[in-house]
């Protein structure tokens, strides 16, 4: 399941083949297989503010797993149930993970940030039997319990009188378990869409998720693993990107992954994880990274060790590119998947792979194209969206109980992503947007990503959304939606200033002719910008003549 040794990207692209074994199952290949070569192996570490920083070994997790999943099966949970977890970075919600895997449940990650309504929606949805949360998870199920008849068993990793105690169920089983007999087509994760363009879907996959990402996270991280290195993201682990861009490859692969509480992101305390832990390979999405700019020559304030950063969940954007490099002496390498397809785009700076402004190139094992609305490949240079060939390992298994959503995912062979984006003659790919973003404006059809990226290179800017409002002469206008950088005020010249900026570096047509001066963008708990919501915004304001934005 690894990447060959090669020094030209178009011999391993065009001679590489999977091999996936018949006979796999995640649980055991990420705990009881490393604990058989090496159980003193250190799998884990959990970075703690005071400094008392704890390691796990392959060992302990294959012992504590097993013992979890014995007391799972106790409760009656069985093959194909879905067991929910709300938690934060922990060793606690690894141990979890590998159990549900390990007796053949399906595994539910949910985001804490989630709120009362959002998690009642994914768990009546999935028919979660059970949840495994902490403290701040358990207020939320208690309000919406007597609505989940499906809900059997609350688990609680701290000490709460009506939930299960996780650390009680280890301690009363054996750490030996026979595990589940799964082959790679057999679902595993269930992990639901973002909800940037409508409701939540749950993505089902099969165990053969896990191999599928390997090429991928040995492409982008540069001939991953070598000696020394260790991995650590700010991405929430309930997320397709910190659970299968960090979490799980590193654990197959025998490397260290870092753990850290759950928290706002501050850049600061980002920097001292990376710097105490010595980690050498980090998963950072583009917002993080952005964030990251505030803090002024972090090299000379952390010892920081990084060998590679890998970024996706958004556009990267040049910008960001050069900053990395300038700052950081790191060149990025952007990738693209989506939860439904992940990890199928990567850049190798190492390799020689690499493109300001693009998200790379097909990752070995994968074809991604450009197709037209009726499902033909576009030629170099045209812009379309951006789809996979079936079958593919990362691939779905498809929308839980949503057949028909399953269907339109397909056309002619080609999973559709619903993003927009063109690729030249070398093969890299350019994000311009969602489909749904993308704006319409005096006939010309602009991508988001592009403006934004110009807007977070002026000097106020931190972070930026652009986004289609409605206008009678135009059919629309661009509109910027801006979060300044510290140090920075609003003001009409300020607004004037940045327009400019645009208008000078993209094209008369692309610029913001309206910009507004924000507190901050709304998110998904992945990072990615809720452009919808603010284009239900900009489109309420007509209706508003009255309320002018600077």
């Amino acid at each position: 399941m690894r990447l060959p040794s090669f020094d030209r990207y178009g011999d391993l692209y065009r001679d590489f083949s999977w091999r996936i074994p018949e006979d796999f199952n995640i649980g055991r290949a990420v705990s009881d297989e490393w604990a058989a070569r090496d159980p003193e192996r250190v799998c884990l570490e959990h970075f703690s503010p005071n400094g008392d920083h704890l390691s796990l070994t392959y060992g302990e997790l294959s012992a504590a797993s097993s013992m979890f999943a014995n007391a799972l099966a106790s409760l009656g949970i069985k093959r194909g149930d879905r067991v929910a977890l709300l938690v934060p970075q922990s060793f606690e919600t690894v141990i979890a993970h590998v159990a549900i895997y390990k007796i053949g449940a399906i595994a539910l990650p949910l985001a804490l940030l989630f709120g009362v309504e959002a998690l009642e929606y994914r768990l009546r949805i999935s028919g979660a039997a059970a949840i495994i949360t902490n403290d701040f998870g358990l207020d939320r199920v208690r309000q919406i319990r007597d609505r989940l008849p499906e809900l059997r068993h609350v688990i609680s990793v701290s000490d709460a009188a009506d939930a299960l105690s996780f650390a009680d169920l280890i301690a009363s089983h054996a750490s030996v378990f026979e595990g589940e007999k799964t082959t790679p087509d057999d679902a595993a994760l269930m992990i639901f869409t973002s909800g940037t363009t409508g409701p939540p879907k749950g993505a089902l996959h099969g165990h053969r998720v896990l191999p599928g990402h390997i090429p991928g996270m040995q492409f982008a991280h540069e001939g991953f693993p070598k000696v020394g290195d260790k991995v650590w993201t700010p991405s929430d682990w309930a997320w397709a990107g910190g659970l299968l861009n960090a979490l799980l490859p590193s654990l197959l692969l025998g490397v260290p992954v870092v753990s850290s509480p759950a928290q706002k992101f501050d850049a600061d305390t980002a920097y001292r994880i990376m710097a105490e832990m010595k980690v050498r390979n980090a998963f950072i999405p583009p917002t993080a990274l952005r964030l990251m700019r505030s803090v002024s020559d972090p090299r000379s304030k952390y010892d920081l060790v990084l060998r590679t950063v890998g970024s996706a969940g958004e556009a990267l954007g040049r910008e960001t590119y050069d900053w990395a490099r300038r700052t950081l002496g790191i060149t990025v390498n952007e990738f693209y998947g989506q939860t439904e397809c992940n990890f199928v785009l990567s850049s190798s700076a190492a390799f020689g792979v690499t493109k300001a402004g693009a998200i790379g190139r097909a990752v070995p094992g994968h074809r991604v194209a450009i197709v037209s609305e009726a499902g033909d490949e576009l030629p170099a240079g045209e812009s379309g969206q951006i789809a996979i060939a079936s079958p593919d390992p990362v691939m779905f298994l498809g929308y839980w109980n949503d057949a028909a959503a399953t269907e339109r995912k397909f056309l002619h062979g080609w999973l559709l992503t619903g993003d927009i984006g063109r690729q030249d003659e070398d093969g890299y790919v350019t994000f311009e947007g969602r489909d749904d973003d993308v704006i319409t404006s005096s006939g010309y059809r602009i991508g988001p990503a592009e403006i934004e990226d110009c807007l977070t290179g002026h000097p106020a800017v931190q972070l930026a959304a652009a986004v289609g409002k409605p206008d009678v002469v135009r059919t629309e206008i661009v509109k910027a939606y801006i979060v300044l950088s510290p140090g920075h005020s609003p003001s009409e010249a300020l607004a004037a200033e940045i327009r400019e900026w645009v208008k000078m570096r993209l094209s008369m047509h692309e610029y913001p002719r309206e910009v507004e001066f924000v507190e901050s963008l709304p998110l998904t708990t992945t990072g990615k910008v809720i452009r919808r919501l603010l284009r239900e915004k900009a489109a309420a304001e007509n209706s508003n003549p009255g309320r002018r934005a600077t």
